[in-house]
């Protein structure tokens, strides 16, 4: 079977993860416990999730001249993912989020960094790849008029667009009229149908919404669709949401129906969950067909 042909225009970060008892008060020096770094970024987990179920994968983003740029660069790489698209820049450092996890909840800061350079000009250096994909696939960890140019040249030449708002903004009318999927979870649905009171209205049909344990859902013809999903060993649910996304594409890609191609990304991400990490918990498509066959 032929891989389809999908392009991830996105962000890659370097997770900072530190796990302590609790979250120190202001002013205070607080000794942690652990302290990993961890590939992530919202578009690399979805490209790690998508070339894992058989996708021949492309990343079209930036990050720094910097040591977590190359390693981002390499894990992509190494993951089969073709990085020939991701530019290393000299003046700006690579995205990071600093996240620390204690046992109830956890804080996260996101500096963009280069992901914030992801300019209209990077798109219309790397539109050929854009062109000549089945779909493309963005989120909004990178500037909206990219996303926005994005949704232009997929809309010039019909390639089906999957656009992940996360996180949720106002968006564009070129991103919502040219989005074949709109795959929102069920908080940055309210945030979206605040910012747009008609766009479930006008454009139900194009939302395939994620709700974590429940499964996912999408409309048609104004029917509501519920895909159930499996019951999991719930062990870390970081990237979870990505990992749905990249396995959807994955079967969208393979022109398969919205029931099918739901149902296999609720498994997809079921699995996921039961592993700690985002990427190093993204399942291999032997994984996720053993799964589906039980």
């Amino acid at each position: 079977m032929n891989q389809p042909k999908v392009t991830i225009v996105g962000s890659l970060n370097m997770d900072l993860v530190v796990t302590a008892e609790r979250h120190p008060a202001i002013g205070e020096t607080l000794t942690g416990e652990k302290f990993t770094t961890l590939c992530g970024g919202k578009g690399a987990n979805q490209a790690v999730a998508a070339a894992r179920l058989g996708c021949d994968v492309t990343f079209i983003g930036r990050v720094g001249n910097d040591a977590f740029g190359k390693e981002m660069i390499e894990n992509l790489k190494n993951e089969g993912v073709n990085v020939g698209h991701i530019e290393m820049i000299d003046d700006v450092e690579s995205g990071i989020a600093m996240i620390t996890v204690n046992p109830m909840d956890n804080t996260i800061i996101v500096v963009p960094g280069a992901n914030a350079n992801v300019t209209e000009d990077v798109i219309d250096k790397h539109r050929q790849a854009i062109i000549d994909s089945d779909v493309v696939v963005t989120q909004l960890e990178i500037p909206i008029e990219t996303v926005d140019h994005v949704a232009q040249v997929c809309g010039e030449h019909n390639v089906d667009l999957v656009v992940n708002p996360a996180p949720a903004r106002k968006l564009t009318d070129n991103i919502i009229n040219y989005s074949t999927y709109i795959t929102p979870n069920q908080i940055e649905l309210t945030q979206l149908a605040e910012a747009h009171p008609e766009i479930l209205k006008d454009h139900v049909d194009k939302f395939v919404v994620t709700s974590g344990s429940k499964g996912c859902y999408y409309s048609v013809d104004a029917y509501r669709v519920d895909v159930p999903t499996m019951k999991a060993e719930v062990v870390d649910t970081t990237g979870a949401g990505d990992c749905f996304n990249g396995a959807f594409v994955s079967r969208i890609a393979r022109g398969e129906n919205l029931e099918d191609s739901c149902n296999f990304a609720n498994v997809a991400a079921s699995i996921s969950v039961e592993k700690f990490g985002a990427q190093t918990a993204m399942p291999t498509i032997e994984e996720v067909e053993t799964r589906m066959r039980r």
